[in-house]
Formats: structure tokens, C-alpha cells, sequence
């Protein structure tokens, strides 16, 4: 195809079509989180995992660990992105498993009484 000097050469059809495609799909994690927010039961998901995570100590630790590493670097030294950058890692990593079973379990009885699943 010859494009003109005055304006730039006409896409091929198929490339417009995918381009048309890409992200217009919502997939199921989209639409979970859409039920989830929707029906305000993500929101009950999250103040259940806050009040689990204060429960076991979880928070308490991840306190002592920021307390620690701002120490160690200096007050003054540290950000928040080097907060999250060093202690997401270790906070996922240490969530109970009694805690991730249990609103496992709630996603998944909101999902079979929602008839998403």
C-alpha cells in the first residue's frame, strides 16, 4: 500500500480489530471484584481480614518490623516506598493460614450464592 504525502497510510483491517479487542474482555477476576464491590461484600471482606490480622498480631508485628528498619536506617533516611518495598514482601508472606483459609472460604460461599461459580 502506497501512502500519500499528505497523510499517513489507512491501518489494515485486522489491525484495527485487534486493536478494537485488546482490554474489551472483562475477565473473571473483573467481574468477581465488580459482584464483590457491588453487592458491598468486598467491604466486608476487608474489615474481617483488618479484625483477623489484629487479632493474631499480624499488625503488632509489621509495626515492630517498620519501627526496625527506620531505626536502622535513620528516621530521617526512610520513605514510605521504602517501607512498602521492604515489608510487603514479609507481611504477605506471614499472614496466617487460618486467616487466608477462612476468607478463602468467604469468597467462595459469596461466589456459589452469587451463581458466579
Amino acid at each position: 500500500m502506497r501512502s500519500s504525502i499528505n497523510r499517513p497510510p489507512t491501518p489494515d483491517q485486522e489491525e484495527e480489530e485487534e486493536e478494537e479487542g485488546v482490554g474489551k474482555e472483562a475477565s473473571l477476576g473483573d467481574i468477581i471484584n465488580l459482584k464483590l464491590v457491588e453487592s458491598g461484600e468486598k467491604e466486608r471482606l476487608m474489615e474481617l481480614l483488618r479484625e483477623r490480622l489484629v487479632e493474631c498480631g499480624w499488625r503488632d508485628d509489621m509495626k515492630a518490623l517498620c519501627r526496625a528498619y527506620a531505626r536502622k536506617k535513620g528516621r530521617n533516611n526512610v520513605t514510605l516506598d521504602d517501607l512498602i518495598h521492604v515489608i510487603t514482601p514479609k507481611g504477605r508472606a506471614s499472614v496466617p493460614d487460618t486467616v487466608k483459609a477462612e476468607l478463602l472460604q468467604r469468597i467462595r460461599s459469596f461466589l456459589m450464592s452469587s451463581s458466579l461459580w
